[in-house]
């Protein structure tokens, strides 16, 4: 389930203090299955659709250079095919056995994805402060970028369609100043859910498991904000680059 499971006080799901709790010498009845995971994030509500996995170093996708190996959705209509039907899962899972999963966002709930640096030091302060803090994940990959994924509950469809934070919200210079490293996923974007595997034997894993409650992400982004401001300015001290640090290349 990856280094990040109960590194933070308050944190640990219970998937993951049983996991930890597990004998030394465990049979596979004691482990839960991946198809069991992938139920369990369902349940809490989040639309699964299949993703590529890693092949060897590259992606199953086979695509030549895919920017993204084993992190993107293997149907272009993943948005409509995405679903929680618990029938759906349990096939999709059982005929594509190495396939990673990925939820689409914006429809039930949001993902605020920042520096897992950031998000280490925002999630200690949200939670001595009290605050509901929902699901919760880390990935890592091999170009050495890691990143903490924060579930949220998902702004809603707007009367005015410029009130969207949109998925973009990266890819635009003059954001960075107010936003530094964040990424919101909302409507038309999507992340990979654990349990997920990446090339290089990286992988996603919870550090907050799905049966957390969705929080209004608002309550979560002043704490999100403030943490990646002071993560750009320490890479920048260190490295002379302000711009890298905010906006990693990859995805």
């Amino acid at each position: 389930m990856g280094d990040g499971i109960g590194r933070y006080r308050g944190t640990e799901s219970r998937l993951a203090h049983w996991l930890r709790r597990r004998p030394k010498k465990s049979t596979a009845a004691d482990t839960p299955s991946r198809e069991e995971l992938l139920l369990a994030v369902a349940a809490a509500g989040l639309p699964l659709a299949p993703a590529a996995y890693p092949a060897g170093y590259r992606c199953s996708c086979e695509r030549i250079g895919c920017p993204t190996p084993a992190r993107h959705p293997v149907s272009f209509a993943w948005q409509t095919q995405s679903t929680t039907d618990r029938a759906q899962i349990e096939r999709w899972a059982r005929s594509q056995p190495q396939a990673n999963f990925i939820t689409a966002t914006g429809m039930v709930h949001d993902v605020l994805d920042v520096p897992s640096e950031a998000g280490r030091a925002a999630l200690e302060r949200l939670l001595s402060e009290g605050v509901d803090v929902g699901p919760v994940a880390e990935a890592g990959d091999a170009l050495g970028e890691r990143r903490m994924l924060f579930f949220t509950a998902t702004r809603g469809t707007p009367e005015d369609e410029d009130e969207w934070w949109p998925c973009e919200l990266d890819c635009h210079p003059e954001t960075m100043d107010e936003h530094p490293g964040l990424r919101w996923h909302c409507r038309g974007s999507y992340v990979l859910v654990p349990p997920a595997r990446l090339p290089g034997d990286h992988a996603v894993a919870w550090v907050r498991g799905p049966e957390h409650p969705l929080p209004d992400p608002l309550t979560l982004l002043e704490a999100l904000t403030d943490a990646c401001a002071r993560h750009a300015d320490r890479y920048a001290d260190e490295h002379g680059d302000h711009h890298a640090a905010a906006w990693p290349l990859s995805r």
